[in-house]
């Protein structure tokens, strides 16, 4: 991001009440992640490991959370939380907020707390309750009894409450469980574009506090997911499966209906989760296991045509 108005590393210092140690007057002209810094920009970085990346980059300022030795011609911003002041300064410089539409609708008997935005085309079902302090972006869709608390963001072209995924198969076709349940979302969640999350047939659907989903996420009916959990892009979720807290699935990660998921687990990208699994273990593959038992078949996958070539051209074997 570049500054319409450039600012010095003093103004900065000021602002984010930061120790600086450089030229007071030398300009930031933008904002910007390390692997995108160009002269002139001023980058973060919190985590010891990066420090020599992003000292060594083209960024003109570094807002670290160490005193360390740094080239010359750059300058240095000490914060305790880069993370908190780099938002701080995208909040002064950038206009984060969503403007309210013209164009939404809202159904019957909808509850609404304070400091709430609904963007264009906007639709809230009936008997929808909507906490203080929440942004729903351009085409969100929430459906009938949707409880919704605090600080909740629904990026573009979400929708919330669908029918269950609940047929039964006839003779005739497929015969469809009406679904009578609810999606409760609880505070500080935020939600990417192009989500789906379904309603339960007859209880809820659960997400709980500070819970993140990227985009193109699914979770189907009845499923309850913990708190703090994060939530890749195009992860899909079964029916009825429960998901404990500050668990992590990467991106692509399908989850099968009715399992368990424990606190802290961690599956990698593109695995495919057919049974329950314990907490504070990192799984990978498709079915999902153990990462590091999983990565080491593959080592050995690799290596059988190789172990493969070497028995054929053995003439001792029979």
């Amino acid at each position: 991001m570049k500054l319409q108005q450039s600012i010095t590393l003093g103004e900065a210092a000021s602002y984010l009440k930061c120790r600086m140690i450089g030229n007071p007057e030398m300009s930031i002209h933008g904002l910007n992640e390390i692997h995108k810094v160009t002269e002139g920009d001023l980058s973060f970085v919190d985590y010891h490991k990066y420090y020599d990346r992003a000292l060594q980059s083209e960024a003109s300022v570094i807002l670290i959370n160490a005193e360390v030795d740094f080239p010359p011609h750059k300058g240095i911003l000490i914060s305790d939380d880069p993370f908190r002041d780099y938002n701080r300064l995208v909040q002064r410089y950038y206009d984060t907020n969503p403007i309210m539409g013209d164009k939404y609708i809202v159904g019957k008997d909808v509850s609404m707390g304070k400091n709430v935005v609904l963007m264009e085309n906007v639709v809230i079902g009936d008997r929808v309750t909507i906490g203080d302090n929440c942004r729903f972006f351009p085409n969100v869709v929430i459906q009938n009894d949707t409880v919704i608390g605090n600080n909740v963001i629904i990026h573009a072209n979400s929708t919330i409450g669908s029918d269950a995924f609940y047929y039964k198969k006839r003779p005739s076709g497929y015969d469809k469980l009406l679904s009578c349940g609810r999606v409760v979302i609880h505070n500080d969640v935020e939600i990417g574009s192009g989500c789906t999350i379904d309603k339960g047939v007859s209880g809820d659907t659960i997400i709980g506090e500070g819970t993140k989903f990227d985009n193109q996420v699914h979770i189907g009916h009845g499923a309850v997911i913990g708190r703090n959990c994060l939530f890749a892009a195009q992860v899909g979720v079964g029916g009825k499966t429960i998901i404990q807290d500050e668990v992590t699935l990467w991106g692509q990660v399908g989850v099968q209906k009715d399992i368990l998921i424990e606190k802290g687990a961690v599956v990698l990208g593109q695995s495919g989760v057919s049974k329950s699994l314990k907490g504070n273990k990192v799984y990978f593959g498709s079915p999902a296991g153990d990462a590091k038992n999983r990565y080491r078949e593959l080592t050995y996958l690799r290596r059988l045509p190789d172990f493969m070539d070497g028995f054929n051209t053995n003439p001792h074997h029979d």
